[in-house]
């Protein structure tokens, strides 16, 4: 997460050449991902939604928003 590059909450995905931006609260894509890994990335997301907007609100604070376990 780099909360100081954009105004909204997200993260990014990349996968080998690709990336991605993916709003936490909308689970929208921005960029490019495989088919099959943006699938992964939005069931991930989808999942783990809670602890991405804890983990960006630490990140606001200035704070390292830890781990977040994978799917």
């Amino acid at each position: 997460m780099f909360h100081d590059d954009h105004l909204h909450p997200h993260f990014h995905a990349v996968y080998g050449e690709y990336n991605a931006e993916v709003n936490i609260e909308s689970l929208r894509f921005r960029g490019r991902l495989p088919t099959r890994q943006r699938r992964l990335v939005r069931q991930w997301a989808s999942a783990r939604q809670a602890e991405l907007r804890r983990a960006w609100a630490l990140t606001e604070r200035k704070e390292l928003p830890g781990k977040i376990d994978p799917l």
